[in-house]
């Protein structure tokens, strides 16, 4: 029986249109040698198989859905001429691809690839994943067909990258090498991701964490310091407003008053300021309102509320809450800007609040990128307490009180 979208739509991976389980390729046949093969991984795959000269061949015709049962008819046909004239469709396409030249390379795919979604990215990371391709892949790679790269090859240079003791990058090189692939294989350019058969062929990279003070005695230490600091205003600004909106550092650093919502309490940061690309809410406790309206004659007027102390043009610079707490004499195993995120988080989630709500403040990657752009909001009158009842803490703290964890207090 020939194929509808409505059968390829119904087929699953691992499991046949007759309802047997499988853990390999099966094949759904619409005739004429066309038939769809359905992978593991659930990548459908449209082939052709036909004979010419006594020999049996096979040959891609794409990847479903970027092309339809229609459009994949019209392809059967037009090489099933090919074949009654005589013609082997494998042996012309392997001569278009030779007189192509590079325009099927992973180098131009790559790039095609960063074009297209690049627009979404900051201009350092943008940047920095171009570098990763241009040094680890295309001068071995580059000028290959990408549906000719094979994923030994492919291991090959991501050891290279292990072997001088990059091993963070050699991980981001083979995600980055993965999404190239992966891009090929939407748009027709390759057959499959072959970065996808490397998965645990790396050693697991070493996670890294940003040195924090916890203990809350310590916290109140580090407090007062912040209140003490004698530096630039600018500078103690930011650095007062650290463990209270506890935001990661570009993030602060690169606040601008237009985001700045004194009248309902709140900080709106643009997605394409944030890591995860989604808007984020910062609310604002008394204490930050306070402390950024003592800074608002001096800088209101600028587009940043911390702007450079070279121009007001730019932010200031990304190393300027790290080098005031070695000011302050908080060594980088002690301390750093990283370092109020992973402060607050430990003692809110020890004191017994919403484990969802803290991570949707900490604005942690949400897994689904759609459903995290409109979620942005979610917890914001929980979050709000929360942030209150944070800086009201971190003041019981700096004054050496014996302070009641936040939760408790509600019930005393």
């Amino acid at each position: 029986m020939p194929l509808t979208d409505v059968k390829i739509k119904a087929a699953k991976p691992c499991v046949k249109p007759d309802g047997t389980a499988t853990t390999k390729r099966y094949r759904m046949a619409d005739g004429g040698g066309l038939y769809l093969e359905v992978a593991p991984s659930g990548g459908k795959w449209w082939r052709l198989k036909y004979r010419i000269k006594g020999k049996e061949k096979r040959l891609s015709l794409g990847v479903y859905p970027t092309v339809g049962l229609k459009e994949a008819r019209i392809r059967r046909e037009d090489l099933r001429r090919q074949v009654a004239e005589g013609i082997d469709p494998s042996e012309k396409r392997k001569i278009e691809k030779s007189t192509e030249g590079d325009k099927n390379s992973f180098e131009t795919v790559a790039c095609e690839w960063h074009k297209k979604f690049s627009h979404n990215w900051t201009k350092e990371y943008t940047a920095r994943t171009l570098t990763h391709l241009e040094k680890n892949i295309f001068p071995w790679l580059g000028s290959k067909n990408i549906n000719d790269i094979t994923p030994p090859e492919l291991l090959a240079c991501l050891r290279r990258i292990e072997n001088r003791g990059a091993l963070d990058t050699a991980h981001r090189v083979l995600q980055i090498s993965g999404s190239v692939f992966k891009y090929a294989v939407t748009t027709g350019q390759a057959e499959r991701n072959q970065a996808a058969d490397l998965v645990g062929a790396l050693p697991p990279a070493k996670t890294k964490h940003h040195a924090s003070i916890t203990d809350p005695k310590e916290v109140g230490g580090l407090i007062r310091a912040i209140q003490n600091y004698s530096g630039s205003i600018i500078t103690a600004t930011a650095l007062k407003l650290s463990p209270l909106l506890f935001v990661r550092p570009g993030e602060l650093r690169q606040a601008e008053w237009s985001g700045i919502d004194f009248d309902n309490a709140e900080w709106r940061i643009p997605a394409e300021k944030m890591k995860m690309r989604v808007v984020h809410i910062v609310p604002l406790s008394t204490q930050a309102i306070a402390i950024l309206k003592d800074i608002q004659p001096l800088t209101g007027r600028d587009k940043y509320v911390f702007p450079s102390n070279r121009t007001i043009t730019r932010p200031m610079s990304n190393n300027t809450i790290n080098a005031a707490l070695r000011r302050l004499g908080f060594t980088k195993e002690e301390m750093t800007a990283h370092g109020f995120r992973s402060m607050a988080s430990t003692l809110l989630n020890e004191q017994g609040y919403n484990g969802d709500a803290i991570e949707r403040q900490l604005a942690h990657s949400e897994g689904n990128g759609v459903r995290a752009a409109y979620n942005y909001a979610q917890y914001l009158p929980e979050r709000k307490k929360m942030m209150q009842e944070w800086a009201d803490y971190l003041d019981g703290l700096a004054s050496g009180a014996d302070v009641i964890p936040i939760n408790r207090a509600e019930n005393t």
